[in-house]
C-alpha cells in the first residue's frame, strides 16, 4: 500500500514596514515570477494575490520539501527581481 500526502500552506509576505509598494503596473509579473520559483521547487502553485503592501501565496506542497528553504527562496529571488526590473523607485526589502 502506498500513502500520498498533500499540505497545503498560505505564506503572506509583507513589504518592509508595510510600505505600499507593489504596484498595480507590475504586481501580475511579480505574481508570474513567483508561480514559477515555486514550480521549479516542484511545488503546485494554487493561488496567488495581494494588496500594494502585501502578497498572499497558497500552495500545495509536498512533504518531502522544507518550507523554510522554499520561504527563503522566493523572498530572496522575488527580491532581486523586483531591483533587477528597478519596478520601485523606493529601497524594496
Amino acid at each position: 500500500m502506498s500513502t500520498y500526502s498533500q499540505i497545503y500552506i498560505q505564506i503572506v509576505f509583507a513589504v518592509k514596514n508595510r510600505q505600499a509598494l507593489i504596484a498595480n503596473s507590475w504586481q501580475e509579473e511579480l505574481y508570474k515570477y513567483v508561480t514559477g520559483i515555486v514550480q521549479n521547487k516542484g511545488q503546485k502553485m494554487l493561488a496567488i494575490n495581494g494588496m500594494p503592501d502585501h502578497i498572499h501565496i497558497l500552495i500545495g506542497m509536498k512533504p518531502s520539501c522544507c518550507l523554510s528553504d522554499l520561504v527563503r527562496e522566493i523572498k530572496k529571488s522575488s527580491n532581486s527581481f523586483v531591483k533587477e526590473k528597478e519596478f520601485s523607485k523606493y529601497k524594496f526589502e
